[in-house]
């Protein structure tokens, strides 16, 4: 069997308690989850959950069939990558002296990242797009020290009129 990412957006009701069961479903089933974003909706009733994980045909068919059987979960969509948009956001604090200060702006605009906190001894950058781009620059800015960083996890959107919606 192969195993590949994939990325399953859910609906559910907005209120305490949702993450948990979703979460504790993957945990007595033992499936695994790379990352989760939640997040409202333009309804304020419902959030909105991109979960992302590595499995087989048969996996993916499992943990859709067990999310649909959830009472707050309102729907279940397995999201095809080529009508999908991703983005996911990283926060990384670099130290820097001010002879690399030049060099490291030059690396923020090539990768259209914004300088969100800058101090003599150090710079936040913020940027945002799909993972592969998210990592190599990471990579490029390992050549710094980094003191600290944070990632969200992807977040996908349908393209067009593809969309997650509540019938």
């Amino acid at each position: 069997m192969n195993n590949e990412q994939f990325i399953v957006s859910l609906l559910v009701a907005n209120h305490a308690g949702v993450l948990t069961r979703v979460s504790s479903l993957f945990s007595r089933r033992a499936f695994n989850i790379d990352s989760l974003t939640v997040g409202e909706t333009e309804n304020p009733e419902l959030s909105r959950m991109t979960i992302v994980s590595w499995g087989d045909e048969y996996l993916k068919d499992q943990i859709v069939k067990q999310l649909q059987k959830l009472q707050d979960v309102k729907k279940v969509q397995l999201m095809e990558k080529e009508k999908t948009i991703l983005r996911e956001l990283l926060m990384i604090k670099i130290a820097i002296d001010k002879g690399q200060l030049p060099e490291v702006k030059e690396a923020v605009g090539t990768y259209r990242a914004s300088i969100v906190d800058l101090s003599p001894e150090a710079i936040t950058v913020e940027i945002t797009g799909e993972t592969p781009k998210l990592n190599a620059f990471v990579d490029y800015m390992r050549q710094y020290k980094i003191i600290e960083m944070t990632r969200t996890g992807p977040t996908a959107m349908g393209r067009g009129l593809y969309c997650l919606e509540n019938d």
